[in-house]
This record gives C-alpha cells, structure tokens and sequence, in this order.
C-alpha cells in the first residue's frame, strides 16, 4: 500500500479536514462533496483521513469486510456460516478508499457473475464490485458531477438502503454496502444533479491559497514528501497519533453527547431563516454539530458547534434567488448573523 501523505501535515483547507473529521467519526451525516479548484489537496485530504484510522474488526474471510459485532449486518454468503457461531473468527484489515472511476461500467460497481468459474465449473458465482469493497470505508469519486446519470439512480438507491441488491443472470444477491461517499470537482466543469446534492451530508468549497506564505509551505511539504515519502510521514507521525486518538476517543463518547432542546430549536430557526426545503438540513446540522462536540470533548452540543457546522450542512440545500447573486456561504452567514443577533 502506498504511503499516504500525513493529514496532519495538509497547509490551510480546515473546512474541508473539519468535515472529513466529523464524517469519520459519525458516517451517518452523510459524507462530503469538496468543490474547488484543481490541485488544492482533496484527494490528498481524504487518503490521508483513511491512513491514520485505526485497522477495522471483520470476519476472517469475508469479502465484505462485515463487523463481527453487528450481526444483524452480516451479508447472506460469506458470513452465513458464521453467524450461528458465538465468536465469528476476526481479522483486521485497513479502511478501505475505493475509486470510483467515471467510466466505470454498472457491473463493475455493483458486482457480476464470475465468467471464469462459470465457463470452468458451471457454477453461478457472484464477483463482488466496487460497492462491495468499499463497505465500511470511504467510496471516493473524483470529478462526481461529470458522473454518468445512471450510476448516480444506483448510487443513490445504495446510499439510502445501505446495501446492494443485484438481481441479474440468474444471481439474486444481497450484501451489505454502508460506506461514506466523499465526492469532488470543479463547479467550472457542470453542476451536480439535484438529487445526489442533497444526499451529501455536507459541502465544502476549496480554493487556491492566496497568501503567499502558505502556498510557500504548501509547496515545501509536498516537495519533501516526493523526496522521500518514508522519512516523511515518520516525522509527522506523532501529530497524526494524536489526531488518530482524537477520533477514536469522539466515537467512544459520540452515543452519551446530548443535545438539548435549545440546540434543537437553534437548527431549526436557522434552516427556516433560509428557506431549506425538508427537514434533511436540520438533522445533518445536528449530527455534525454533535460530531464535533465529541470531537471538542464536550459532553452536549452547544452554540459553536452549530455555527461552525452550519455552512458545511446547508450552503448546498438552498433555494436559488435570481434577485440575490451572492455565494450561498455568504448567504448562511448572513442567516446565523440573524439568528445569533
């Protein structure tokens, strides 16, 4: 496996390391769609995430890299034999980042039958895909709104049922397909459909750095990482322990973070300040307000969390106004500057 460049070490872009952290520490807000410009370390960023998270626990042998500890989750052919057993036989393996490339096929993604053992043995074998690798992990797809329609109807109907149902040359197969979807492009280069905007979590805009220190340290880092990538991410590797443990003790006190009514009602005033449309805005707000309270070691979450929380969780879910041609960023702090007034 390739060395990954030190997430600790990425200069400047804390919004989006901010939303990467809160998404490793609940998957359930929903993943991050990153949109900038070429070059400004969204692809880094995320490998560098996968890297310093702790190995995960799956059942020795299974191709989905199940959780011995959720059996309820298990998939219906690799851990069927198991799931009678008390203490299924675990291993560890790293948290997957599976590539979505845009001119990957349906049948490479979903999964298809094994020709080779159909033509040897005649017998109907499922060849899992790329959702199927990417369970548990990261599924990373640069360039997401160039992404073929289809592929994003599948992506969709996976990301909201949490498994992959293929029903297709005599297979009927169901595993489990529960990953976070990070997503990045270039705005100059077509806009997202609307619904798979609305099914990430959150939204963070990347630019490149105008200050002339931090594009000189940019460089500097990156230049030393190609020298010798080794030597690199070892002397980095403390900062990234500490990180590592940052995360691990926030998934620990994540299910005891409570969030008061007060929170509750702030979420809301914000999203009906701006004219959200459902109530998907205010619960990712709330997830990701409580990730980071975890995150922060706070025991509840509180006004800060919210506001530094709520760009990210809403700039995607607005309305257009024709009369109105600021940034949608612009927009939500306007909108917590009327409700925090």
């Amino acid at each position: 496996m390739a060395t990954a460049f030190p997430f600790s070490a990425i200069v400047g872009q804390e919004e989006m390391k901010q939303a990467l952290l809160v998404s490793a520490v609940d998957p359930s807000v929903g993943g991050v769609l990153v949109f900038g410009d070429r070059g400004t370390g969204k692809s880094t960023a995320v490998r560098a995430l996968a890297a310093l998270l702790p190995d995960m626990r799956v059942v020795d042998g299974c191709r989905y890299a199940c959780d011995p500890d959720k059996p309820l989750d298990h998939c219906e052919d690799d851990c069927a034999g198991q799931v009678s057993r008390a203490r299924p036989k675990v291993a560890r393996k790293p948290v997957p980042v599976i590539d979505l490339p845009l001119g990957a096929t349906e049948e490479s993604v979903v999964g298809s039958l094994n020709l080779e053992r159909a033509l040897s043995d005649g017998a109907r074998v499922f060849e899992p895909g790329l959702l199927a690798r990417a369970n548990r992990g990261f599924l990373y797809i640069d360039e997401v709104n160039l992404l073929e329609d289809h592929l994003v109807d599948l992506l969709l109907d996976v990301a909201a049922s949490g498994e992959n149902v293929v029903e297709r040359e005599g297979l009927s197969v169901r595993h489990p397909a529960q990953f976070v979807l990070i997503g990045s492009g270039n705005p100059e280069e077509g806009e997202l459909r609307p619904q798979l905007l609305d099914r990430f979590g959150l939204s963070v805009e990347v630019t490149t750095p105008t200050d002339l220190k931090a594009r000189v340290e940019v460089i500097r880092r990156r230049d030393a990482f190609e020298r010798d990538r080794e030597a690199y991410a070892e002397s980095w590797k403390k900062a990234d322990a500490k990180i590592r443990n940052r995360i691990g003790r926030a998934r620990k006190k994540l299910p005891s973070v409570e969030t008061p009514d007060s929170a509750l009602e702030l979420a809301a005033r914000i999203c009906s300040e701006l004219g959200t449309d459902g109530l998907r805005g205010e619960l990712t707000l709330i997830r990701a307000a409580r990730a980071l309270a975890a995150l922060s070691g706070k025991s509840a979450v509180e006004e800060a969390h919210l506001k530094a929380m709520a760009p990210s969780a809403l700039r995607h879910r607005l309305r257009r106004d024709p009369l109105d041609d600021t940034g949608s960023g612009v927009r939500v702090e306007r909108a917590l500057e009327a409700v925090f007034a």
